[in-house]
């Protein structure tokens, strides 16, 4: 091999070095003000220049072909949502229940060993006292019991459910001989409207209070406030 030959290869060499060089340093240069070149952007997310774009060949996107059709992409799925339980499972509440009832107190029975508690009303507790109008202490609880009891006898009555309460016991307005005793108490004096529940017996209590009777006839705590006061 002459000298001439080997000063062309050495010329080709050199120049493949310079374009080289000049490749490394200018892509050193694409997005030095962006924090470098990530993937096929700057890493702050600037798009690469027109000046960069050639040196990163796998980032050019390609365009279809004049006239080429293009598959239009159908959407995902939609999937059909879940079904959920949810959160409060509906009581299934008997049509009527039918029996002897035992008195447990003023507004509570149990028919055939089934708690049920009188729709609407409340009646003082068993243990709670009131004044009459002479100002003597009496059990007004017990005494509601008592007369509940006297009233009912030992007839079947027929309870016809509306709900459970949250201890579980069957709220229901309750029949004998066609009589609502639940509006029969409260008219009676030895009950109350509850009215947190139900205004169903507003006028019976209404009556029982202007005409003084049962517990109406002198001074007492309303059976829910007596309740909250013990449980402080």
């Amino acid at each position: 091999m002459n000298m001439k030959n080997i000063s062309i290869i050495l010329i080709s060499i050199l120049i493949m070095l310079f374009y080289l060089n000049y490749e490394i340093e200018a892509r050193r240069g694409c997005c030095s003000h962006h924090g470098g070149v990530c993937g096929c952007s700057c890493c702050d997310g600037t798009p690469l220049s027109a000046k960069c774009r050639p040196y990163y060949p796998q980032c050019q996107k390609s365009s279809p072909r004049p006239g080429a059709k293009t598959r239009p992409i159908a959407p995902p799925p939609v999937s059909p949502p879940k079904a959920t339980r949810s959160s409060t499972t509906p009581i299934t509440i008997q049509t009527s229940i039918t029996g002897v009832a035992s008195v447990i107190d003023g507004d509570t029975i149990d028919i055939h060993g089934q708690r049920i508690r009188l729709h609407g009303i409340d009646a003082p507790e068993s243990s709670q006292m009131c004044r009459d109008q002479g100002g003597k202490d009496y059990r007004c609880g017990q005494r509601a019991s008592f007369i509940l009891a006297d009233r009912i006898g030992r007839r079947p009555i027929t309870c016809d459910p509306k709900d459970k309460d949250r201890y579980g016991r069957i709220v229901a307005v309750c029949h004998d001989a066609g009589e609502d005793l639940n509006a029969w108490l409260v008219a009676a004096g030895w009950a109350m409207a509850y009215q947190q529940y139900s205004k169903d017996y507003v006028p019976q209590e209404n009556e029982a209070r202007l005409d003084h009777r049962g517990i109406w006839q002198g001074e007492f705590i309303p059976p829910w406030e007596w309740r909250a006061a013990k449980r402080k």
